[in-house]
């Protein structure tokens, strides 16, 4: 978990990650946003909401409006690439201990969804992902993703936003990113809504 902190953001309105994505497409500005980011971050009540400090918060809501216009900035690229992969975290998985019946392949390694669990977030984002022609990996950490990505045009990638960021820069194909809004590595959440309009 390279937060050294932990935040849930699945109480936060859906405007709220509007206005984000908003700002990050604003001529590139998304590393000059302080002042906005600070309105925002009282204007939706957020260090109420999450229990975080302001200074964590801000590190987060920054690191959200970077991957956004990391999206932006690639997004052409991506768009015309045709063998692509989803990489989905397995801490998002309804289980994490035997009642998962995902098969693990440790020579990559990865867990690959069984449909278990109707529920289950990752058991939804794989049925997306496969219906949209992407290989989905559900991967135990970061580590995975080099042995997997190379026989890949695009990729898609879900994780927590540090993670994100650092994966970006030994890509060397063009990727989007989804950042988790709520981490912990056990019981983490994203938007199905947001990774549908990624893919």
């Amino acid at each position: 978990m390279p937060y050294k902190f932990n935040f849930d953001f699945s109480n936060l309105p859906r405007k709220f990650f509007n206005e984000i994505i908003k700002i990050s497409y604003e001529k590139g500005i998304y590393k000059k946003a302080s002042n906005k980011i600070e309105t925002l971050i009282k204007k939706f009540r957020v260090e109420e909401i999450t229990g975080l400090d302001f200074s964590s918060m801000l590190s987060v809501v920054e690191d959200l409006i970077e991957i956004h216009a990391l999206n932006n900035i690639y997004r052409k690229d991506f768009e015309i690439t045709s063998k692509r992969a989803l990489l989905l975290p397995h801490c998002s998985r309804k289980y994490m201990d035997s009642n998962c019946r995902a098969d693990f392949d440790s020579l990559l390694p990865s867990y690959f969804c069984n449909s278990c669990s109707p529920d289950c977030l990752i058991n939804k984002a794989s049925k997306i992902g496969k219906e949209r022609g992407y290989d989905v990996y559900i991967l135990p950490g970061s580590s995975c993703i080099p042995k997997i990505i190379n026989k890949y045009e695009g990729v898609v990638g879900v994780a927590c936003g540090e993670e994100l960021k650092l994966a970006k820069k030994f890509l060397k194909i063009p990727a989007q990113g989804l950042p988790l809004i709520k981490n912990g590595c056990a019981n983490t959440k994203f938007s199905l809504e947001m990774l549908e309009k990624i893919l």
